[in-house]
């Protein structure tokens, strides 16, 4: 029962970060593919330079602002299934914008399906699949900055054509939409 759980808790992340790209050698036809393994990753904080703010507004990843074909669905547990983000209505060649300031942490394939990750201020990251990137590994980014462009590969949503946006805050899937309503408090005085 504990392999199971340390399993279970252990799974999502090793998923997220095997990421391998098969290829066969070219003089040798017979051989079967060897994965590739097709991993950037930066661990440096977001740090805002001087004069600019930490992001604080939110936006949608795709423009004009996409119908959401499936929403998110938190699993019971975190190696249950569910759908943990939004796949947006999109056309191939479409491009993928920065949800909001960050600095993008992974650039890569997982699955066969090119995959960017930004992480933002307060400990959130998002992520956006399949896209072809144009952003480099550590590059800032500001909020509507284009991150790629939705790729032709096929995703989830086959037959048609989606963004798979995901939002985590910490290592919690979170709703990518709320990002979009969450409202900062404001204090009032007192009458």
């Amino acid at each position: 029962m504990r392999t199971a759980i340390t399993l279970g808790l252990l799974l999502p992340t090793a998923l997220g970060a095997v990421l391998t790209q098969a290829r066969a050698a070219p003089d040798d036809p017979g051989r079967s593919p060897a994965p590739v393994v097709s991993r950037q990753a930066v661990d440096s904080p977001v740090r805002p330079g001087p004069g600019s703010r930490p992001a604080a507004r939110w936006g949608w990843p795709l423009s004009p602002r996409p119908a959401v074909l499936r929403g998110f669905t938190r699993p019971e547990h975190p190696w249950s299934a569910g759908h943990r983000g939004v796949d947006l209505a999109a056309q191939p060649g479409q491009p993928v914008l920065a949800a909001a300031d960050g600095v993008v942490t992974f650039v890569g394939t997982v699955a066969g399906r090119g995959v960017v990750s930004v992480r933002h201020h307060g400990g959130w990251r998002t992520t956006y699949e399949p896209l072809s990137p144009v952003v480099t590994l550590g590059r800032l980014v500001r909020r509507g900055d284009r991150l790629g462009i939705v790729a032709t590969t096929a995703g989830h949503c086959a037959p048609r054509t989606c963004l798979h946006w995901g939002a985590l805050l910490r290592a919690d899937y979170r709703d990518p939409l709320t990002l979009l309503t969450h409202r900062q408090p404001v204090l009032l005085p007192l009458p």
